[in-house]
C-alpha cells in the first residue's frame, strides 16, 4: 500500500515537472513576465511605445521622438539624423542621449 502511494506521488511529481504549467503563479505573475507579454495580454493593458526626449550630439537641442517612428527623424537646427526606422522600434543614432517622457 505504501509502495503504491509513493509510486503515485512520484508520478505526480514527474507529471508536474514535465508539463510545467504548475511552475508559474497565474494570479501574481512576475514583473518580468508582464513586460514581455503582449499589450493586450497583460493584467493592466497598455502600449509598449512612448515618446522620447532625444538630445542631439552636436548642438545639444532636445527633440521629441516617438519610440516606434516609421520615418527618419532629423534635428531641427543642425539637420543631423536622430532616429531611423528599424522594423518595430526606431533606432537612435549612436552617442545621442534620451529619456522617456512622463505623462
Amino acid at each position: 500500500s505504501k509502495a503504491t502511494v509513493s509510486v503515485l506521488y512520484c508520478r505526480k511529481e514527474n507529471f508536474r515537472t514535465k508539463m510545467g504549467f504548475l511552475d508559474a503563479d497565474i494570479l501574481y505573475p512576475s514583473l518580468k513576465d508582464q513586460k514581455n507579454a503582449h499589450k493586450r495580454k497583460r493584467l493592466v493593458q497598455g502600449p509598449k511605445s512612448s515618446f522620447l526626449d532625444v538630445r542631439c550630439n552636436s548642438c545639444k537641442q532636445v527633440t521629441v521622438v516617438f519610440s516606434h517612428a516609421s520615418t527618419v527623424v532629423v534635428c531641427g537646427s543642425c539637420s543631423n539624423v536622430l532616429a531611423q526606422p528599424a522594423g518595430g522600434k526606431a533606432r537612435l543614432t549612436a552617442g545621442s542621449s534620451f529619456r522617456t517622457k512622463q505623462e
